[in-house]
């Protein structure tokens, strides 16, 4: 292509761009011969398709449709109607672009009840989609709507499965519509005429705990009798697990064609018995779960089916109606988890006769086992594993497994019978002894986790970074539970430090968007409960109460943000704002008056006194713990000062936003002013004399680059100094460097795919298949399934792939491919207003570049360049450039699908 050819090609696809944005004469003439937008799709609200139990004003989301390159949404109309089709708000024309967490602003809706909504936008010629088809949502349940009471077995077991039952008989016309509303302490499953519909964990405190709602509707039949049942399982406090009590709740609404309405609930009516589970020990003594130890021959066979004696059960210990004592509050829960059936890999029968399934990776699961031909009385140990012994067995060392026993134990009855235990637990391994009966083919596992309905996915020209990707993306999904866990095996809690490393990973990779507003609203509630002074807990919710770690309260303001600026949800950015604000200020208190920085920060016992820094401890690489005013934490609070700023600016609190700011500006200089050496390299702090430590970590230095409090003019420096060192920072904390190495690609690309020493690259060639708690996992006995390690997949999407989120709501991206590093790369990235596809490939003195961009969504696009003369430009539409800019030439572009080509060098 020459030169003039080229600026020939770049003129019109500008002169195309300017068409786009509409300005007045010929453009906006052509512009109105365009299409009318096509009918809105993907309509959620609260970011869920098909809600039952909605509280509040619904959150109203879509995705518009355009075929015109270019289109954005600017105004949308929202019709919303009851089961009789009249209309109970109509928002008529609002001109506005969003189209996420679009507020109801009707009339109050009734409790306990189905309505229709749908929506129509237009595009900026003015043109009307048609109506979206109709999505539906139920309303949930106040406290003071269960008419319900709460139940329970009577008995001091510190491990209390219960199974508790109910006999009725469905009404005689037809069933239009069923809901079973559930809550419990501290496990249940639900279940209904001889199936399970619904099961799950309940780990929140009782006064303010969650209720699941099922739609039943084909499970009841008009005249016939039914069941319906619960097991539900109570074992004390531990990790994510606050003490509470034992109990059961359930509400079963159905509605009938003649109008009529029948309700079941629990209450004094009901029998109870204890469940088949044996007393067993705990599996370790920091989580808290139990060894489960099943018989079969005490299991009540049918018990949840019409017609099952239950004479021999027993009454049950009526608690009182809810809200009753000890149980004041409950509100729907918005997350759901998701479970896959899956085969072992490869199942090896030892010479003992033992059987050991491999299910490939590291799995959070139960063990599901099938004995067709059973014998009473015959008990049937079992061990799950993260790691095999040399002669096959499993291991069952402690240090290969989180310092916990995955054992399992199954006493049969006679005939056919399946064993499957209700807690997960992660592992990879399963070994069945010898004599069992059980054949290969009858070994499978549940896998669970937290629901997702989008997938992202990245693929390079270099396999070591497509591994470690993948690799990533695995561990974020698996960690994510009803809670961010801190590992699905020894310690379940929610930890807020991990929350905030697992979440930013599984929006990300996912586009998650619940279980994040879930947990950033329950560690909201922590400093309610906890932390007048500003603090949020460390775990929460927790069975060990009061707890905090400093520097993981100053990351909660950032994952605010980046949540905000993923989602665009306005509603929660307000809720956590004073929070933030509060954190703000818990910060401002530990400035000190003669070094101005932060000094000392309160909070954390032991090792983690005055912040963590990184964890576990071999994972600081030698930073100077015995420093007063620490680096990382001052950092940390240029972050809490800058990202409560953006926060508030985005709510109108401007006042706030600029002394926010002016703070932040304040604390960056004395930084920059008395933690650096006189290279410019940061050292880790200063003692309590005063006086600079004497090591300069790799964390400290990653962290000022990473948040921006580095100069311009010395961050080559500090990138080259970090640069050299490798990886000296530990899994919870190596997305940072990824960051503040982002202008370096080929560096990235080292640290994720070097086998060699600490890194992704090496957890891969160990056998690795879930990131770990730290790089020397094997050796320290520590956590192999620790998710924290997966937030640096975000850095591949940004750094390598090029795609970066700039504008709440993901309303702006920037496309920027990597100069080096890498020959090719393609992939999509699942935000907010729809998916972003990018594919790029450099080949000699070429590059390549193609973008998909949603509807409602303006790119800036950079295209490795010498000249825009060089830059040829195809698609409807076009791009409009807008300079060059350190070795590529800028564009700006609406929704469609662009091309570029460029010489490059």
């Amino acid at each position: 292509m020459t030169r003039s050819t080229g600026f020939r090609a770049v003129l019109v696809a500008t002169v195309a761009a300017a068409a786009v944005a509409g300005p007045p004469g010929t453009a906006q003439a052509a512009l109105k011969a365009g299409h009318a937008p096509g009918t809105p799709a993907g309509l959620t609200v609260g970011d869920q398709a098909r809600p039952l139990n909605v509280e509040g004003a619904p959150l109203f989301g879509w995705t518009p449709r355009d075929r015109d390159p270019g289109e954005v949404q600017t105004a949308y109309e929202i019709v919303v109607r009851d089961a009789s089709g009249q209309t109970v708000w109509d928002s008529r024309r609002v001109r506005s672009g969003s189209q996420e967490y679009v507020k109801y602003a009707g009339p109050p809706l009734a409790p306990e009840t189905s309505y229709t909504w749908t929506v129509r936008t237009w595009d900026k010629t003015g043109k009307r989609s048609p109506w979206a088809r109709p999505a539906a949502f139920d309303t949930g349940l106040a406290d003071k709507d269960w008419q319900a009471t709460w139940i329970r077995r009577t008995t001091g077991e510190a491990d209390d499965y219960t199974l508790a039952r109910k006999d009725f008989t469905v009404g005689r016309s037809r069933v239009v519509r069923a809901r079973a509303h559930i809550a419990a302490g501290q496990q249940y499953a639900l279940h209904l005429n001889g199936q399970t519909v619904d099961h799950g964990p309940a780990f929140e405190y009782t006064d303010d705990g969650f209720y699941k709602t099922v739609d039943v509707t084909s499970k009841l039949q008009a005249g016939k009798p039914a069941t319906i049942g619960a097991l539900y399982h109570w074992y004390g406090s531990g990790q994510g697990r606050p003490k509470g009590e034992p109990g059961l709740l359930v509400r079963l609404v159905i509605d009938h064609a003649d109008g009529t309405r029948q309700v079941v609930v629990t209450d004094g009516s009901w029998k109870v018995t204890r469940g088949p589970w044996k007393n067993a020990p705990k599996r370790n003594g920091d989580a808290g779960d139990y060894i489960e130890d099943i018989d079969g021959t005490a299991a009540p066979l049918g018990w949840d089916e019409p017609d099952y004696d239950a004479s021999s059960w027993q009454d049950p210990q009526v608690v009182g109606a809810h809200p009753a004592s000890g149980f004041t509050h409950l509100h729907g829960q918005e997350t759901a988890l998701a479970y896959r059936n899956v085969r072992p890999v490869k199942v090896t029968r030892l010479d003992s006769g033992a059987l050991v399934a491999d299910f490939g990776t590291v799995i959070p699961a139960v063990p599901v086992v099938r004995f067709r031909d059973g014998t009473a009385g015959r008990h049937v140990d079992m061990h799950a594993s993260y790691v095999l012994n040399d002669d096959g067995t499993v291991s069952r060392s402690k240090d290969d497994n989180q310092s916990t026993d995955l054992s399992y134990g199954y006493t049969q009855r006679d005939g056919d019978q399946t064993f499957r235990p209700l807690t997960y637990v992660g592992f990879r391994y399963l070994e069945i002894a010898p004599g069992s009966g059980a054949k290969p083919g009858d070994i499978s596992a549940v896998v669970q986790h937290n629901e997702v309905t989008r997938k992202g996915g990245v693929h390079t020209s270099n396999a070591g970074v497509n591994a470690a990707y993948d690799l990533m993306a695995r561990s974020a999904l698996y960690g994510s539970q009803t809670q961010f866990v801190d590992t699905p095996t020894r310690e379940k809690g929610q930890f807020l430090g991990d929350s905030v490393d697992v979440s930013t990973a599984v929006m990300g990779a996912f586009g998650e968007r619940r279980l994040t507003r879930q947990a950033i609203r329950e560690f909201i509630a922590s400093q309610a409960r906890y932390w007048p002074d500003g603090r949020l807990n460390a775990v929460y919710p927790n069975g060990d109460g009061k707890r905090d770690i400093p520097d993981y309260t100053e990351m909660f303001p950032g994952w605010v943000w980046e949540y905000f600026e993923q989602s665009g949800d306005t509603s929660t950015l307000a809720d956590a704002y004073p929070v933030m604000s509060a954190a703000a200020d818990y910060v401002r208190r530990y400035i000190a008056d003669g070094t101005g920085l932060v000094t000392n920060l309160e909070g954390g016992s032991g090792q983690y006194k005055y912040g963590i820094i990184d964890w576990p401890a071999t994972m600081r690489y030698g930073h100077d713990m015995d420093t007063a005013a620490r680096t990382v934490i001052n950092v940390l609070g240029v972050d809490v000062l800058n990202a409560t700023a953006r926060a508030a600016e985005a709510l109108g609190r401007t006042g706030d936003a600029a002394a926010l700011r002016k703070d932040a500006g304040t604390l960056a200089g004395n930084i920059n002013a008395k933690l650096r050496r006189p290279d410019g390299v940061y050292i880790d702090g200063l003692k309590d004399d005063g006086a600079q430590s004497t090591h300069a970590s790799q964390i400290a230095n990653a962290y000022a680059l990473a948040f921006g409090v580095a100069p311009a003019g010395t961050r080559g420096k500090v990138e080259s100094y970090i640069a050299g060192l490798g990886l000296q920072m530990g899994p919870m904390t190596a997305h940072r460097l990824l960051q503040a190495l982002g202008d370096r690609p080929d560096d990235v690309v080292t640290r994720l795919t070097a086998t060699e020493g600490p890194g992704w690259g090496n957890i891969l060639a160990r056998g690795g298949t879930f990131t770990w708690e730290s790089w020397d996992a094997p050796e320290t006995g520590q956590s192999s399934s620790h998710p924290w390690g997966a937030t640096s997949l975000v850095e591949v999407q940004r750094t390598l792939l090029g795609v970066t989120v700039t504008a709440p709501g993901s309303s702006a991206v920037r496309i920027k491919p990597p100069l080096t590093g890498l020959d090719r790369a393609s992939g999509t990235v699942p935000l907010q207003r729809g998916d972003v596809g990018v594919t790029w490939k450099r080949a000699g003195h070429g590059f390549s570049l193609s973008v998909d961009v949603p509807v409602n969504v303006r790119a800036e696009i950079h295209v490795p360049a010498r000249s825009v003369r060089d830059v040829h430009v195809a698609g409807a539409g076009g791009a409009r450039f807008t300079g060059m800019r350190d070795g590529y030439a800028v564009f700006e572009a609406g929704s469609g699908r662009l091309s570029f080509r460029s010489n490059h060098s």
